[in-house]
């Protein structure tokens, strides 16, 4: 009978295992991956915040991914060490464990610009380090050769990044021109905001990009303003971006990314603006499922 019981007992313990596994790995799945894309965070975002800071904040929004921008001061016990590719290999260590203890992944860098072209072997190697997915930049013409180079040796995406003019790439037909011929591990990181800015329709931009779409800095912004120097971000659905429509495009193309929160206004108290943001692109989700 004691040796029934020992029996039952042992099976309905694993029974029980199994279950708890399947529901934790099942949960984890629905929170951080939707349609095949992801929200994550630009760290630039909380730029008057140290990155421990942005960390914390990333947490509190049930953000699963970061792309930190190079020269973002640490904090905490790092003071003002900077993020970057001269990071020391025990601090590397120590921000990526940060980051993993509030479950989050650092899934990128940017935006990153150089002259010189040593430095993209240094970037490439601290990506890798820091197991990134993509580096956000905006190479110089002649180094694209460089580039490539290094995201086939270090298997790490280029996310090229659309700054307003007199940006190289501030219109996406420029951008294909350069790398037509390169490694499907280049790409666009989609700034839908500089496009409008720019004065082009964001939702034409991506549909020219098809295929080519790695990562986006993802906003709304608001009508052009008089005497407003540029037009600030607003909670999403509220602007003239068309966020469902934005959205709508990226599911036809099977994107499969991050969507990088860029939210540049409100600097000081932008959490509540940005909670907004996640329930309408939650909401927004649901529709076009």
């Amino acid at each position: 009978m004691i040796k029934l019981y020992k029996i039952m007992r042992f099976i309905c313990v694993a029974v029980v295992s199994v279950f708890l596994v399947t529901c934790k790995s099942g949960a984890t799945k629905e929170q951080s991956t939707v349609n095949d894309f992801s929200l994550g965070m630009q760290s630039y975002t909380f730029h008057l915040f140290s990155l421990s800071e942005a960390l914390d904040k990333t947490h509190e929004l049930g953000i699963k991914y970061i792309e930190v921008y190079p020269g973002h001061k640490l904090g905490g016990k790092w003071g003002d060490k900077v993020f970057g590719f001269d990071m020391d290999e025990q601090t590397r260590k120590e921000i990526k464990a940060l980051a993993e203890s509030k479950g989050i992944k650092i899934v990128g860098t940017g935006v990153f610009v150089t002259d010189n072209p040593e430095d993209w072997q240094k970037m490439f190697a601290f990506a890798k380090d820091m197991d990134m997915d993509f580096i956000t930049c905006e190479p110089r013409i002649e180094d694209w050769d460089i580039v490539e180079k290094l995201a086939k040796e270090y298997d790490i995406k280029v996310s090229v990044h659309n700054h307003p003019q007199p940006s190289t790439y501030w219109k996406p037909e420029f951008l294909l021109q350069q790398i037509a011929q390169r490694s499907k591990l280049i790409g666009s990181c989609a700034d839908v905001g500089h496009w409008r800015r720019e004065g082009l329709n964001q939702i034409e931009c991506l549909k020219t990009l098809d295929g080519r779409l790695i990562s986006l800095h993802f906003k709304d912004i608001a009508e052009k303003q008089e005497g407003e120097a540029e037009q600030h971000d607003v909670i999403w659905g509220t602007g003239i971006l068309d966020v469902k429509g934005m959205l709508t495009e990226l599911k036809k193309q099977n994107f499969k990314g991050i969507l990088s929160i860029e939210y540049e206004y409100n600097w000081e108290n932008s959490v509540p603006d940005i909670k907004q943001c996640i329930d309408y692109y939650n909401k927004v989700i649901k529709e076009i499922k």
